[in-house]
């Protein structure tokens, strides 16, 4: 049976969401894990580990990010640049990646100090990440603030270059699926009926069928 939520459940206490909304973790819809990379003005690596993005294929290919903090170091070096990476980490690097969070400070080489390996792009002024399978060399197109009161913004990316890894962009090998594959965010779900919240889990996508074998 389903049931109907408008308010926060008296059971959840928003004080303990860091600002997210309940209903964030009452859906709790997944989405991608990436690490967004770019040059700080001091010419080190920044690393910034990304989720609540979604891809529009439609003049082109846009990335949208809906909620990035305009105090943090990817917001500044985007602004100062105009680009990025989008890069796409497997678990075979994904503990790597996140140890780019305690590495943040603007005088660190965020992505060598992580133990990973910074590459240069071939169109845009930001470093790539070897060890990730899929990266996308991104110019911004636009940002919008997210709430007029607020200090996060929307920002759109166009996608210039694409460079992928050859096992994964063929599925008979590697593919980009499965436990090798895209990463996802899955944000600490919620029962909104007696409060009880899941840890945040990384999650993989496994293929379940081709639209016309579908049963009816």
């Amino acid at each position: 049976m389903k049931k109907e939520f408008d308010v926060c459940p008296e059971t959840i206490n928003e004080n303990e969401l860091y600002g997210f909304s309940w209903i964030e973790h009452v859906a709790a819809v997944p989405s991608p894990l990436v690490v967004v990379t770019t040059y700080k003005s001091n010419g080190l690596t920044n690393a910034t580990m990304q989720s609540w993005c979604t891809f529009i294929g439609e003049e082109g290919y846009h990335c949208l990010f809906s909620s990035v903090n305009k105090c943090g170091h990817m917001y500044q070096s985007i602004k100062e640049t105009g680009c990025c990476v989008i890069n796409f980490p497997s678990k075979n690097c994904f503990l790597k990646c996140i140890d780019t969070i305690k590495n943040n400070g603007f005088d660190n080489d965020e992505i060598t100090m992580s133990g990973l390996t910074a590459e240069a792009s071939s169109k845009v002024n930001a470093p790539r990440i070897r060890e990730c399978f899929l990266n996308l060399e991104c110019e911004l197109e636009w940002e919008r603030d997210l709430l007029q009161s607020g200090n996060h913004a929307v920002m759109c990316f166009k996608v210039l270059t694409v460079c992928m890894d050859e096992s994964h962009y063929d599925e008979r090998k590697t593919g980009r699926y499965g436990e090798n594959g895209y990463l996802y965010n899955i944000h600490s779900p919620r029962n909104p009926e007696t409060g009880e919240a899941s840890d945040t889990y990384v999650g993989t996508i496994n293929k379940y069928a081709t639209y016309d074998k579908l049963e009816k």
